[in-house]
């Protein structure tokens, strides 16, 4: 069996490549396991290097956009995980164009090249953020899409160009929609890792507004459980949402990272909102777990201490003059 992930040198891709590899999965044992990668600044080789010397990995360095590369690539594949993606929303609100090129772009040429390669499974990578805000409840898996964001809006137009190509043309696309990744690996961008490697060197941290807005926390391992799940079982056509279960909102987290690294609130500064800043996002997780047994498994106090814990014995990886200070 060979598998291509795009994206697998990010944070939540390497991650599956190192489940894999690592035999996670019982039953799932892939011959070969191709990571087609851009190494843009979120692509890193460490994320890889736990499996760098497995036999049945093979990176290849390149663009989803180049319809030559991913016809190479894609031929054979047995199975597809298309993780690759610009996702950071504070960049695509600045400058949203290699979002659009990406994201929607780049699913296409890889869902063109699918579909001529007679691929017989293909899961498209998705986020909660395209349906919008939630005020109360949770939100199914048909629940229209309501982007807000340059990047939501980029994500959205790449699940309905993966909707499209299996209805149209009949292609197995499985969808996955996950809530707000943490964990080991995370570019120090997103808000968990900005923290930690902040507030671990006594940096300041901001938190927007009235940091009263809240986010379901899925740990990386877990969703990479689901997204397995979806692999093997999932119904082609079909949307499965991924949650952690644990929602929080931006004051009750920063109050446990300062907690994960002995320092107090002296070191939160208020910053002005971000525009179109989502108010809370919720996704109802019911459809993956009776259909195919999913429940998250790494609590939020476990999970934030076992990150905490990695981002402190891993300085090398994150305090590089490339990554010093990001986000």
């Amino acid at each position: 069996m060979k598998v291509l992930v795009t994206g697998g040198a990010g944070f939540i891709g390497s991650n599956y490549v190192r489940g894999v590899l690592h035999g996670e999965h019982p039953g799932f044992d892939p011959d070969e396991v191709v990571v087609l990668d851009a190494l843009t600044y979120a692509g890193n080789l460490e994320n890889l290097a736990p499996v760098a010397h497995d036999e049945r990995l093979r990176l290849t360095v390149g663009d989803i956009c180049d319809p030559l590369t991913v016809k190479h690539e894609m031929s054979g594949a047995d199975l597809v995980v298309h993780f690759a993606a610009e996702s950071h929303v504070d960049r695509s609100i600045t400058g949203s164009a290699e979002f659009v090129t990406t994201n929607v772009l780049g699913t296409h040429t890889l869902l063109s090249a699918a579909l001529e390669a007679g691929v017989p499974r293909f899961v498209h990578v998705s986020t909660d953020e395209v349906y919008g805000s939630i005020d109360h409840g949770s939100w199914p898996e048909d629940h229209p899409l309501a982007p807000n964001s340059p990047y939501s809006a980029t994500k959205a137009a790449g699940d309905l160009l993966a909707r499209a190509f299996h209805v149209t043309h009949g292609l197995p696309v499985v969808i996955t929609r996950c809530s707000n990744n943490y964990g080991p690996y995370q570019h120090p961008e997103k808000m968990i890792p900005l923290f930690l490697t902040s507030l671990t060197d006594g940096r300041p941290v901001p938190l927007y507004g009235d940091g009263g807005n809240v986010r379901d926390w899925l740990h990386v391992d877990d969703h990479c459980r689901g997204i397995q799940l979806v692999a093997e079982r999932g119904r082609p056509g079909e949307v499965y949402n991924i949650g952690g279960g644990t929602e929080l909102s931006n004051r009750e987290l920063t109050a446990r990272l300062l907690a994960a690294t002995g320092r107090d609130d002296s070191l939160v500064r208020r910053v002005a909102d971000r525009k179109g800043h989502d108010r809370r996002y919720s996704v109802d997780i019911g459809k993956i777990t009776t259909e195919l047994g999913y429940e998250p498994k790494v609590g939020i106090d476990d999970g934030l201490t076992r990150t905490a814990a990695w981002y402190r014995d891993n300085r090398s990886w994150w305090q590089p003059p490339t990554r010093h200070g990001a986000g």
